[in-house]
């Protein structure tokens, strides 16, 4: 016997999918038409910003004094309650290390008959290993020109710089500085015959100054001198004494070192054209020893300490001053 055919049932069960598929879409148009919503633009939700959990770094606040420093400490505490990690190391390692000059007269320079460096600069970092260490012979003073200041403190190779450095923004964004220890300021080193006060009457003359300081920088803006560099002022000093520079321009205080050792050169009576304030030069990261230092010096200079040392150094030559405020 021929199997019962069921493809009558099948069709029938597909007619039925096809009139129930096209119901339930009449349906939905209807319920669009009738409620406006067009199903494909219904917009995809997005996941909520995390702006306010993750704000953007604040931007530096732009230098506009070299001279504002970190605030100082409340006062000069016992070695023993110093936590901070850098300043720890010093007090354990039981020596400071400085970078200093050694061939800037009454600043810092090596004295012919002892070998010791000595000058206003090397009394300064002897006050800082006496607060620091309670003995002001504990330092390390390692000899250095101008343009080894930033990379031997970037570097962390020294602890601090005293070598007559000038505070200016461009240095801040690559080292602290302390408060500001002296104020100097640019002048002109020429031969006791010259007629010359500023630079401005060297016109067409040969000026020495050292490489990457801001004194070669001042030279070069104004007209009319000949820029001559040499590494440090010792090395001017010799330029002009073999008459290849004409004048030495510095501040007031390098020259007046200069002019102790030559008796043919004077420093003239023209006023300064710069303001250089001096600061004691940091590595970045070491904000609690800057500190340490302006507490210092803060000291140095309400307690009379600071007149002592200028008056040493710099009395004669400059005659009398105040400590920078």
């Amino acid at each position: 016997m021929t199997a019962p055919s069921h493809r009558p049932a099948t069709k029938l069960r597909a007619r039925r999918r096809v009139m129930t598929a096209v119901l339930g879409a009449g349906a939905a148009l209807a319920l669009a038409a009738c409620t406006g919503v067009t199903y494909a633009q219904t917009p995809v939700p997005t996941p909520p910003t995390t702006t306010a959990s993750s704000p953007k770094p604040a931007t530096p606040p732009t230098c506009t004094n070299a001279t504002q420093t970190f605030d100082p400490l409340p006062s000069i505490p016992a070695s023993s309650a110093i936590t901070d990690r850098k300043t720890r190391d010093i007090i354990e390692r039981g020596h400071l290390i400085v970078g200093v000059s050694a061939d800037s007269y009454l600043l810092g320079a090596r004295n012919p008959f002892t070998g010791a460096i000595e000058g206003f600069d090397i009394d300064m970092a002897k006050a800082m290993a006496q607060s620091l260490l309670g003995d002001g012979n504990k330092v390390q003073l390692r000899v250095i020109t101008a343009a080894d200041r930033l990379p031997l403190l970037e570097d962390g190779s020294v602890d601090m710089v005293a070598r007559n450095m000038t505070m200016t923004c461009d240095r801040w964004e690559k080292i602290n500085f302390s408060a500001e220890y002296y104020h100097s300021g640019q002048k002109v080193l020429v031969t006791r015959s010259s007629k010359a006060q500023t630079l401005e009457d060297l016109d067409g003359k040969r000026v020495c100054a050292p490489v990457d300081t801001t004194t070669l920088a001042k030279l070069a803006s104004v007209k009319g001198p000949i820029p001559v560099t040499a590494s440090n002022h010792t090395g001017c000093l010799v330029l002009f004494q073999q008459g290849k520079a004409d004048a030495i321009t510095g501040d007031d205080t390098v020259l007046a070192g200069l002019a102790a050792q030559d008796p043919y050169a004077k420093v003239t009576k023209a006023p300064a054209i710069t303001d250089e304030p001096y600061g004691l030069g940091f590595n970045k990261k070491d904000v609690y020893l800057t500190k340490y230092a302006s507490t210092l010096l803060d000291e140095l200079k309400s307690d009379g300490t600071w007149k002592k040392i200028y008056d040493k150094w710099f009395a004669g030559p400059l005659g009398p001053t105040r400590p920078p405020s």
